[in-house]
This record gives C-alpha cells, sequence and structure tokens, in this order.
C-alpha cells in the first residue's frame, strides 16, 4: 500500500470512527440514557473492523458466508447501531429511536434487528454463543466466514467467559476471534484488573489462545492485529485481540472519568462533545460483502424411525430419549447433540457413536452447554443439549437469554426428583419444572413411559423456542402402544369410568404411582379418573375442564418437584381462569428435603407415593 493509499485509509477510519462516536452521543442523549462512554471507546476498534475486515452483506443478512458480529459488551449498543447506520443498513431517523417504546433499537442488541445474532445484554454471554456459532463453522458449515466478538473488560469476571476460553482452544476454533476493549472503567470504578493488558494476555495464552496487545486507538496497531488474526486462521488457535482503550474517548470531559457509565450527556454537553469531535455525520462506509462460497453438502431429510416398545418392557424414558437421538440423526443431518460429560448417564451417547462427526462434548460447563446450542441455531441446525436436570439452574441465565433470542434449542435433563435415590438431593432437579415454565414461550415436557418420551423427543426436533424436556432415571413400565400419538399440549386420560369421584393428575414417575394408587382405591370401590399430563407448558386446559366437570370437582396432583411452580400450579392456573367455582384441589409435592435411601423409600417419605395418594383421594371424597 502506497503512502497516499494509507493516508486515505486512515482517513477514512477516522472519518468512521468520529461518526461512530457523534451518533453514539446523539442518539443517547436523545433517548435520555444509554452508554455513550462505552461506546466510544471501542469506535476505532470497529471502525477498522467495518471498512477493512469485516465480510458482510446488510442486504442479505442469511447470506451464510456472512461474518458473524457478537457484541457481547450489549450495552455498547449505541455504537452497534451507529455502525448500522453507517453501512446504509438504517437512517439517521431510526437511530434517533434508540431505547423508544416500538424502536427495533433497544436498550441491549436483540434479533428484532436482522443483523443481530443474539441478544445479548447479560454480560459473559456473547464469547459462549460465539463458540457455537465458531463450532458451526469450521466442523460443519465448513465455510470460511469469522466470528468476531467485541468483549467488555468488566465481563471477563464472568466464569462463562472462561468455559468459553477453554472449548474455544479445546476445539482449536481459529474461526474466533475476540476484541477486547480494555477502558479501565466498569459501572462503580476500575475493573479487577484495570489497564493490566499484559495480564489479559498472560490469562489468554494459558488458555491455548493467540494473544495480541495493541493501543486500541492507534489505527495502524489495530489493522495490524486484525490482518495478523486473519492469518491465524487454519492455524488451530482462536485469537485474543487486547485493545487498551480510553473510556469516552474523544470528548475532554468523558475521557478515562470514573461516574459516566450508563449516562447520557445533556443537550449542552452534547453541543460541547460535538465541537471537540468534528462530526462526520451520516455519511454511508462500504462494507465488503463476503466471497462466494457453498456450505458443506448436506443428505437429504427422511421419516425418523422412531424407536417403539414393548408393553411388558420396563425402559428408563432417558434411555428412549437417546434411542429416539439415534433415529433422528439418522433422519435429519441437521440435528446435532452436545452434552455436559454425563451421555452415559442422558444417554446422549447412542448419537454420539452414531455421528460423531455432529456431537459436542461440553465437558462440565453448563453455561457453554447452552451457549454452543444457541450459536448452533443461529446456524440453523437443530441443537439438543443434555444434562442432569439439576445442573441447568446453573445455566438459566443463558436460558432466559436463548429465548429473547428467539432461539429455537433442545434441553433435555435426566435424573430428576427424588427417585433418582441413593446420589441426595444434590442431584436431584426439583424445580426444573418451575424454572423452564417460567421462560418466555418455553414448552415443558415430562414423559411417563418410553414410547411416550421417543415420540416427544421427535416432536421437539420441529418445535420452536425453548423447549425442555425431563427424564426419569428409573426404569419404568411401558403404558402405551408404540403407535399411540402424543402430541406438544396434549395429555392422555389413563383410566375414567362414568362414576369418577375425582381426578389424579399427574406425570412422568408420580404417574406410575397414580396407577397403582388407582388399583387400591378400585379395591375400596372408589373410582378415579388418571391424567398423564406430559405437556406442562402447554397443559391440556380442555381435558383438565372436562374431568372436573365429569369427576366430582375434586382433583389431586402429584409430582416429584418442590410445590412452588411445577405440575400442581399448572393445573391451578388452568382453574382460574373460568367462570364456574374453583374445584377443590390438593397438592402433593415434595415438602421436605430429602436425604439418599432407594427410589421407593423416598416417594414414600415425600409424601408422593402410591400410599399418600390414596390417602389424599379418600380424604377429598369423604
Amino acid at each position: 500500500m502506497t503512502t497516499t493509499e494509507t493516508s486515505s485509509q486512515v482517513h477514512q477510519w477516522t472519518n468512521l470512527a468520529q461518526q461512530l462516536r457523534v451518533d453514539s452521543i446523539r442518539s443517547t442523549t436523545t433517548a435520555g440514557s444509554g452508554h455513550p462512554t462505552s461506546s466510544m471507546s471501542a469506535a476505532d476498534l470497529m471502525a477498522v473492523l467495518m471498512i477493512s475486515h469485516l465480510r458482510y452483506d446488510f442486504d442479505n443478512p442469511q447470506n451464510p458466508n456472512n461474518d458473524h458480529l457478537i457484541f457481547s459488551k450489549g450495552h455498547a449498543s449505541p455504537l452497534l447501531y451507529s455502525m448500522y447506520k453507517a453501512a446504509g443498513a438504517i437512517s439517521d431517523e431510526e437511530l434517533m429511536t434508540l431505547r423508544k417504546f416500538g424502536s427495533r433499537l433497544e436498550g441491549h442488541p436483540t434479533p428484532a434487528l436482522p443483523w443481530v445474532d443474539v441478544a445479548t445484554g447479560s454480560l459473559g454471554q456473547g464469547l459462549p454463543i460465539g463458540v457455537g456459532i465458531a463450532l458451526a463453522g469450521k466442523y460443519l458449515d465448513k465455510l470460511p466466514y469469522r466470528i468476531w466478538v467485541l468483549l467488555g473488560d468488566s465481563e471477563t469476571a464472568e466464569g462463562s467467559i472462561w468455559e468459553a476460553f477453554d472449548h474455544a482452544s479445546h476445539y482449536k476454533l481459529d474461526n474466533l476471534i475476540a476484541i477486547l476493549d480494555c477502558n479501565r472503567l466498569g459501572q462503580r470504578g476500575e475493573t479487577e484488573l484495570g489497564w493490566n493488558t499484559e495480564a489479559y494476555a498472560e490469562r489468554g495464552k494459558a488458555f491455548g489462545w493467540r494473544t495480541i496487545v495493541i493501543n486500541g486507538h492507534n489505527y495502524d496497531q489495530i489493522n495490524n492485529a486484525y490482518t495478523q488474526a486473519e492469518q491465524f486462521v487454519g492455524k488451530g488457535a482462536p485469537t485474543l485481540i487486547i485493545a487498551r482503550t480510553v473510556k469516552g474517548k474523544g470528548v475532554s470531559f468523558l475521557e478515562n472519568v470514573d461516574g459516566w457509565h450508563g449516562k447520557a450527556v445533556n443537550k449542552e454537553q452534547e453541543e460541547k462533545a460535538m465541537q471537540e469531535l468534528n462530526p462526520v455525520r451520516s455519511q454511508v462506509f462500504p462494507v465488503q460483502k463476503p466471497a462466494a462460497a457453498e456450505p458443506a453438502p448436506v443428505p437429504a431429510k427422511r421419516p425418523v424411525d422412531i424407536p417403539r416398545y414393548n408393553l411388558k418392557d420396563s425402559v428408563a424414558t432417558r434411555k428412549a430419549y437417546g434411542d429416539a437421538l439415534k433415529a433422528l440423526g439418522a433422519a435429519d443431518p441437521e440435528v446435532v447433540v452436545l452434552d455436559g460429560e454425563v451421555s452415559n448417564s442422558t444417554y446422549a451417547e447412542e448419537f454420539a457413536k452414531a455421528y460423531p462427526d455432529r456431537f459436542f462434548e461440553q465437558y462440565i460447563a453448563e453455561q457453554q452447554l447452552v451457549a454452543a446450542a444457541v450459536g448452533m441455531s443461529v446456524r440453523h441446525r437443530i441443537p439438543f443439549a443434555s444434562t442432569f436436570a439439576a445442573f441447568f439452574t446453573r445455566a438459566y441465565d443463558f436460558i432466559r437469554m436463548a429465548a429473547i433470542s428467539r432461539a429455537n434449542i433442545r434441553l433435555v435433563g435426566s435424573h430428576a426428583g427424588v427417585s433418582i435415590g441413593e446420589d441426595g438431593p444434590s442431584q436431584m432437579a426439583l424445580e426444573d419444572l418451575a424454572m423452564m415454565r417460567a421462560v418466555f414461550g418455553s414448552t415443558v415436557l415430562y414423559p411417563s413411559d418410553a414410547n411416550q418420551a421417543a415420540q416427544l423427543t421427535a416432536e421437539m426436533a420441529t418445535h420452536g423456542g425453548v423447549v425442555y424436556m425431563r427424564t426419569t432415571r428409573e426404569k419404568t413400565p411401558v403404558l402405551y402402544r408404540p403407535d399411540e400419538k402424543f402430541s406438544i399440549g396434549g395429555s392422555h386420560v389413563l383410566r375414567q369410568s362414568p362414576g369418577d369421584q375425582a381426578t389424579i393428575v399427574a406425570a412422568g414417575i408420580t404417574l406410575h404411582e397414580a396407577l397403582k394408587a388407582y388399583e387400591q382405591l378400585l379395591s375400596e370401590n372408589i373410582t378415579v379418573r388418571v391424567i398423564d399430563a406430559y405437556s406442562v407448558k402447554p397443559i391440556d386446559d380442555e381435558t383438565l375442564l372436562a374431568a372436573v366437570e365429569e369427576a366430582g370437582n375434586k382433583v389431586i396432583t402429584v409430582e416429584d418437584h418442590w410445590p412452588e411452580g411445577g405440575l400442581g400450579e399448572a393445573v391451578l392456573e388452568v382453574f382460574t381462569q373460568i367462570d364456574s367455582p374453583l374445584p377443590q384441589v390438593v397438592k402433593l409435592a415434595v415438602q421436605s428435603m430429602p436425604g439418599s435411601g432407594t427410589p421407593a423409600e423416598l416417594l414414600e417419605e415425600a409424601g408422593i407415593s402410591a400410599h399418600h395418594i390414596v390417602q389424599a383421594v379418600k380424604t377429598l371424597v369423604k
């Protein structure tokens, strides 16, 4: 590049960076809130990236060859939206709607904008999701797109960031480039490491990353760092660029001044800032489009040959899940499976053995497990992620953010409830149904037998949003014939008669206890209806309301779960939405902290065994 060309390039970078700073201030001042100073520190980094290194077709955000740009520091959204304006993707008028009701430009980025892959703003999530996208790019799509992730220095205190560092190195994700905006100041003062860029570099190296330390306001250093990172692609290690920057860069009264985090300037201050920035307000800067390339060929889909189990068998629903996963793998090449180093217990190993190229071990890192699934969904894969149900609690923030991201992920939790037995309460998910029901737009399933579990696993593959299925550790009798149909939002009435005096609603392990209770009650001439509410959310309102009308207006719910937020409360919600008087409802659930013991002992102690169901029915009907 000649001296003249270099000077022209620097001039262009400078103009764009100044425009990004100006627009970050203008938009937040108009909004009356936001994060201008956090945006200003990274403006030079993003200006060089956008003009000289990013490959993206803003007219076709679904182009499979597009690079992916993730703002893990989602509070710097004014900078991201200003980049969209500079690329000609949005107008200045829309930019000024930042944070306004009805605007696509929300306080933190979401896929309401077609150029945003995932919602960020809960810190520590962008890089782990970037790992998932990078896994898809390197091992599935086999396309040369890069994943650029802008990190804040404060969020490196999050454990999930280091789960991502570990997994990116393990899987040799040389298509992943993290840019650390090290501006020293967090929300309430200096960050943990301040401007100690070498400490960040040593940590990155310790995790197997290539590290480059630069002045984040020196255009030549920024450009050279990106060029090196691109040259590292194909060399087997991800790249971390540590950029020392100044928060509020470009405006004297904001630069490196504590107390400005998350605060917009007022109109008078804005005018002063504009004088210092010598603004370029509405120039459109060209962004290079990606080269054309074809994704790795994918075999055609085939019908799913769902596993079938005989009525005389006893099969754990977790085993049926594994068998069904394997069948899905044969039918649909877009299905991928991730597991948290318990695949021999969740039975995800059935898929791993058959399709190792589509199985991604996430080890004991549940936040990364869910994040990788979200990243896979960005690339339009069908991800199933499994671990013990209790351990999804560790990743709950990722699950709720997945809903905000409009992600399509399937989560399967095994070893739920006191029925797991001797392992004790640390392994017993007793809050997972409540947790998953509370996620926006989620689906929650709890099958009770193998044929049902296998069919619901196949249903999950075509269902959108966050879908969760709870599986049982113990083998249970097969209740349903292989040709019976189960749909999301449905239920199954297993026992009924014209003279039913009450209704028992159960799912999973407690359904088998309910059927035992039915036989005992029948021997005493007490007839009850038994409903298998395998779809906890959405729940089958129609069947429940019919049961109340036809079976004595008395209901017993029984679940291997704490009383708060689970099946019992899902049933109660149905009855609160009707005009007629509420039925009498007794909720049987785990009321005290369990210990170790056999499944039968623990179900009895918890008050959810057949014995307790019988007693509850007798008390209610008499």
